[in-house]
């Protein structure tokens, strides 16, 4: 195995040979655990390619069954071969209530809710195979470490972790216990995303030169997304936890939606790397007035009066080792139109999926007529679609893709196959967070992107089999 030199960030040669080191800001260094991975790395065991012994039967343990938590717990309900046996939450009633959501289908899990720390008890049972966390994002690498080191597998919700120190901590574990670590990055499975990949595989687009995406979602005009009730189930109102990830963070801070489908196509970590990122975000304009305008009807919301808010948009573009540049968006306080995986770009044609419909072209001359794209698209339709697509849009979740990602995750354990997507591909989705933080606390100086796989990217074969050469065994319910 080859020794990789993690990065001193602090020492960034390039800045320092730019002279300009010494005006950097050090406090957001240290906040945002960029700083704290300068020792030399020994990769212990290349997790990508790894595929665990078979299990006939998966058993699971679920963290988290809140507004998201509640419906990923019916979906995984619906796979065949997959036995739910704990359920963990602060509030019982919702233990409760997702106990009952998952009885039809034969399922009689144990509930977990007595205290703070009834989620260890759940990760320490004998019977558990594969623990699912869908909790605050504070959250999601303690209870994923946790889980692993009693043996279980790990299934995490977007982001894995929230500082690089962080990504660190997950590749380290993923590889010491060799148990899987998937962030369950459901947008890698929309229907654009996987026909796009395929096309991109076929050689329709040629060399891939360019890819776009957003996470582009108005979270903030509607006055629902406000109001809380008795129930406290809105969306700031009921998780305030998302609304403080808003507060004295600026940066990119939900990029894994957008960034996974490119990273798919440009074979990042098998086959080409992220290397460096710059980012830049434009000042608060809507989400300081609306904390105002909130507070003078609800005094629950005085305490994020005059709060430093994250600016409306970010950008932040990103440039492998070969080459190739990734422009990633984020805004969720403007009244704009819900944007993710956006634009793929080749050598040989382009494709947008945003605004619908979506479309391609091959030349300046424009876009293909809808007729020419449908033919493309059921042309390049990848197996997973045709073998899962209708019965997983049909259970739902996100037009079908929560659906398709939890049976692919069960499909890939029941058969012993490598999972579409390791523990290194939710390292670089999620450190992009903490590094455009500090790029725009720096003025938008360029910063490196680690290299978790440890220069395995230059040999790693690509994942993510939407052909299904291995497994596609499993049934959906």
């Amino acid at each position: 195995m080859k020794n990789n030199k993690r990065r001193d960030f602090i020492k960034l040669s390039g800045l320092a040979g730019a002279g300009i080191l010494s005006g950097m800001m050090l406090g957001p260094i240290e906040a945002m655990g960029v700083g704290k991975n300068s020792k030399t790395y020994n990769q212990r065991f290349n997790m990508h390619g790894y595929a665990a012994p078979k299990l006939e039967t998966v058993r699971i343990g679920f963290i988290g069954v809140g507004s998201r938590g509640s419906g990923t717990l019916e979906r995984f309900a619906r796979v065949e071969g997959v036995d739910i046996k704990a359920v963990s939450d602060i509030v019982p009633k919702r233990v409760k209530d997702g106990i009952d959501s998952v009885k039809s289908y034969g399922h009689k899990p144990v509930a977990y809710s007595d205290s703070q720390d009834s989620w260890k008890e759940l990760c320490d049972r004998n019977d558990i195979d594969l623990v699912v966390i869908s909790t605050p994002w504070d959250l999601h690498t303690p209870m994923a470490l946790y889980a692993m080191e009693q043996g279980k597998h790990v299934g995490v919700e977007v982001p894995a972790a929230k500082t690089v120190e962080e990504c660190w901590e997950l590749v380290e574990t993923s590889e010491r216990t060799k148990k899987h670590c998937m962030m369950l990055a459901n947008s890698d499975y929309g229907d654009f995303a996987i026909t796009t990949l395929n096309m991109s595989r076929e050689g329709f687009f040629g060399e891939i030169i360019h890819g776009e995406g957003a996470y582009i979602h108005d979270r903030v005009s509607n006055p629902n997304r406000w109001t809380r009730n008795e129930n406290n189930d809105n969306w700031f109102s009921y998780r305030p936890w998302r609304l403080d990830e808003n507060v004295n963070r600026n940066g990119n801070l939900y990029p894994t939606h957008p960034f996974g489908p490119i990273s798919h196509i440009m074979n990042i970590n098998c086959g080409d790397q992220m290397d460096y990122l710059v980012s830049t975000s434009s000042d608060d304009f809507t989400m300081g007035p609306m904390m105002k305008e909130i507070a003078s009807k609800d005094d629950y919301f005085e305490k994020y009066v005059g709060k430093n808010f994250r600016g409306n948009m970010n950008v932040t573009t990103i440039r492998t080792k070969k080459g190739r540049t990734i422009m990633l968006q984020h805004d969720i306080s403007s009244p704009r139109p819900n944007v993710r995986f956006n634009i793929i770009s080749g050598t040989k044609g382009v494709a947008q999926a945003y605004p619908n419909p979506p479309r391609i072209a091959t030349s300046h001359d424009g876009w293909l007529s809808q007729e020419e794209f449908d033919v493309l698209a059921e042309q390049y339709k990848p197996e997973i679609s045709k073998r899962v697509g209708d019965i997983a849009k049909e259970i739902g979740g996100h037009g079908g893709v929560d659906t398709m990602m939890a049976w692919r995750l069960i499909d890939c354990l029941r058969n012993g196959i490598p999972l579409d997507m390791d523990v290194y591909d939710a390292a670089a989705s999620s450190c992009i967070s903490p590094l455009s933080e500090w790029s725009v606390a720096n003025r938008s100086n360029s910063i490196d992107v680690p290299d978790f796989t440890s220069g395995q990217w230059k040999t790693n074969k690509p994942g993510m089999d939407i052909s299904l050469e291995k497994g596609g065994t499993t049934k959906l319910i």
